[in-house]
């Protein structure tokens, strides 16, 4: 009987990891050992970071809002203390973006941040 090998099989799958690689450095994008361990990392990476852009857009937002709000005389804290007393429920991407496009309207929002406090 003659021997099985998984020529094809071994060959397509090696061309998939070798395409996923491509612009990596070195050997990590030529060389199927390197390139597979390579793809796995910058597939965990890519998986992370995802879920890290979430918490990095939100820093980014609360640091807009504080100097909007800093520049009405009140802390970040301060405004969404008083927002939640005052039973405003706005999310700090759109406030966020009032604070950048719409500075006449956050500081309407942020008198009832005060009159909250």
């Amino acid at each position: 009987m003659p021997r099985a090998r998984s020529g094809k099989v071994t060959h397509r799958r090696h061309k998939k990891v070798l395409q996923l690689t491509k612009g990596h450095r070195a050997s990590r994008h030529a060389l199927y050992r390197d390139a597979h361990e390579s793809m796995l990392h910058a597939l965990d990476y890519s998986y992370c970071h995802r879920r890290k852009r979430r918490s990095d857009f939100r820093r980014l937002w609360i640091a807009r809002i504080n100097a909007a709000a800093r520049a009405e005389e009140l802390s970040y804290s301060q405004l969404i203390a008083g927002l939640k007393k005052s039973n405003m429920s706005i999310n700090r991407k759109m406030l966020a973006e009032m604070a950048v496009n719409d500075p006449e309207g956050f500081g309407k929002l942020t008198t009832f941040a005060k009159l909250g406090n």
